[in-house]
C-alpha cells in the first residue's frame, strides 16, 4: 500500500500520522501479548510456575506510618521536625542563632 504524501494537504498528513501511531501502538501491544504467551509456555513446558521464576509480586512497601521526631524547637515545644525532608524555618533559625544540632534533639 503506497501512499503519495506529495497530494496530501497539512490536516490529511496530520490524520495519517494520528492514524500511523495509533496502529503502531497496536502492533506494540500485540507483540507483547504473544510474547507474553510464549514465555509463559516456556516455564511451563520446564514444569516450573511464573512465581517460581519471578517471585510473588512487587514487595510490599516497607513503609510502616508516619516516623517519629527527632528534634523540638525549644521557643515552641509544638514544633517537631523528624530529620526527613526540607528543614523547617525554626530549624534554621536556631542553628544561626547558634544552638547546635544535639541542643535541639528531643
Amino acid at each position: 500500500m503506497a501512499v503519495d504524501i506529495k497530494n496530501l494537504n497539512h490536516n490529511q498528513l496530520n490524520e495519517l500520522i494520528s492514524k500511523a501511531q495509533t496502529r503502531q501502538t497496536e502492533l506494540r501491544k500485540e507483540k507483547v501479548v504473544k510474547l507474553r504467551e510464549k514465555v509463559h509456555a516456556l516455564i511451563k513446558a520446564e514444569g516450573y510456575s511464573f512465581e517460581d521464576i519471578f517471585g510473588q509480586g512487587r514487595a510490599k512497601s516497607r513503609r510502616t506510618g508516619p516516623v517519629a521526631p527527632k528534634y523540638r524547637n525549644p521557643a515552641d515545644p509544638a514544633q517537631t521536625w523528624s530529620g526527613r525532608g526540607k528543614r523547617p524555618r525554626w530549624y534554621n533559625d536556631a542553628l544561626k542563632a547558634g544552638k547546635k544540632e544535639k541542643d535541639l534533639a528531643i
